[in-house]
């Protein structure tokens, strides 16, 4: 099983779920019925945007802890500079 097909078999299984949920086809109390489960997907989808913010908000905070990656990424800034200057604009 591809990684697309996986993924997209957890995709329909949480999306089933949720409508049987929704549509009440599982039995639960009326609170969780009507204050819960409208506001799921909203809650999910925050949810992941604040865990890929986390995500790259540590990566920029350990950025320098990679040295490797930060000679390669400076050694392509002063080719691009080269470049440029070749090209006559002026940077610095």
């Amino acid at each position: 099983m591809t990684r697309a097909q996986q993924t997209i078999s957890i995709g329909l299984l949480v999306t089933s779920l949720y409508l049987a949920l929704y549509l009440q086809l599982i039995p639960l109390p009326e609170l969780i019925l009507t204050e819960i489960i409208p506001v799921l997907p909203f809650w999910a989808l925050v949810s992941f945007g604040s865990y890929l913010l986390f995500k790259l908000g540590f990566g920029v905070f350990t950025f320098n802890d990679v040295p490797k990656a930060h000679a390669e990424l400076m050694n392509e800034i002063d080719l691009a500079r080269a470049d440029l200057r070749t090209k006559g604009v002026e940077v610095d």
